[in-house]
């Protein structure tokens, strides 16, 4: 290789004084000196727990027989001249006798007895053949709320709605009358009313028909297969629903209004 091209080399170009930025300097917290003197204080080599609270017992406290009975006080010397109790009553000591009392306890107990209020015996039930005894009252067997004075009573409430309806109907109703008077109509009374329905269910036929149309649809095959069959059941429907409407609307409402003619 000729020792020429080392010198002609590109990398010969770049400047030898070449230098890189200065970095900025890294952030260092004032307190870091402070922190570290306080872990040294507080943790040693070696030891992380910290100090220990209990002292290792030394070998020369072992346990030695009878260590752990209880001691006994000091033996004290009787002493005769100390107090004593007072002593026990001779058989020949007698109580003091004498008084006696003016009231006679049978007469009163018998007066506190007559005069007194009968102790009512708890309700209780049986539910078995051995005999235990339960509260009554707590049961829920015993009718308590059937005797209240409030109990069957409609409420106050409900007695106030009613006569609020109450009160609307008949402005409603006196609305109504004043209309239809305005507007020449007259309204059916209960026999007028039976009448035109007896006229419009025998005269016009309207359940005869429906019968004629119910019977026509009962004898209808089970299975349809053809188009038909089907439009003729389809008719028969609505024959028939047609005929309830107007049957269930006449007998529906109550009253009915009916045009005066002039």
């Amino acid at each position: 290789m000729d020792p020429t091209c080392s010198a002609e080399s590109i990398y010969n170009l770049i400047p030898s004084d070449l230098k890189e930025p200065p970095q900025p300097p890294r952030y260092t917290s004032v307190f870091k000196a402070a922190v570290k003197n306080d872990m040294k204080k507080s943790k040693t080599s070696m030891k992380t727990m910290g100090p220990a609270k209990v002292e290792v017992p030394s070998p020369k406290d072992f346990l030695k027989k009878r260590s752990k009975e209880k001691v006994l006080p000091p033996k004290k010397k009787f002493d005769w001249n100390e107090p004593r109790k007072p002593p026990v009553p001779l058989r020949t000591d007698h109580p003091v006798m004498g008084i006696q009392s003016g009231k006679n306890f049978i007469n009163t107990n018998a007066a506190d007895v007559i005069m007194g209020v009968a102790k009512k015996p708890k309700p209780v039930y049986v539910d078995n053949r051995t005999g235990d005894k339960h509260d009554l009252e707590t049961s829920g067997l015993l009718p308590k709320y059937i005797h209240k004075k409030d109990y069957g009573v409609t409420p106050e409430y409900i007695c106030k709605r009613s006569e609020e309806l109450k009160k609307a109907q008949e402005e409603y109703d006196h609305y109504i009358q004043e209309n239809l008077k305005k507007a020449a109509m007259k309204m059916l009374s209960d026999e007028e009313r039976d009448a035109v329905l007896q006229f419009l269910h025998h005269l016009q036929g309207l359940k005869k028909n429906w019968e004629e149309v119910h019977k026509e649809f009962q004898a209808l095959p089970v299975f349809i297969d053809s188009l038909p069959k089907k439009v003729r059941k389809q008719k028969l429907e609505g024959e028939m629903k047609q005929l309830e409407h107007d049957i269930g609307i006449i007998e529906k409402h109550k009253i009915i209004y009916i045009a005066n003619k002039k």
